[in-house]
């Protein structure tokens, strides 16, 4: 599957900002039929990094992936990448 489809676009809110900075996690919005193993191979794909984990939640008829980077990765050198700050 196609890692652009999978990831649609981050989720920025005060919570997902703070979880940046926090715990080294982003959010993103993905296709609400991926599963886990799909959204963190299409992430690694992407972004060159490790992901440690992935947990789901659907909001508002949306999917949204929370993913936790490995220590050796910076969550915020990849929202800098994205465009985030």
């Amino acid at each position: 599957m196609d890692a652009y489809k999978v990831l649609i676009k981050p989720h920025l809110t005060e919570k997902s900002m703070n979880s940046i900075d926090q715990k080294n996690e982003l959010t993103f919005v993905v296709l609400r039929t991926a599963n886990k193993t799909q959204i963190k191979s299409a992430f690694e794909s992407l972004y060159d990094v490790k992901v440690m984990r992935v947990n789901t939640q659907i909001l508002n008829g949306q999917k949204l992936a929370y993913i936790k980077l490995s220590e050796d990765d910076s969550a915020e050198d990849i929202a800098v990448k994205m465009g985030v700050f």
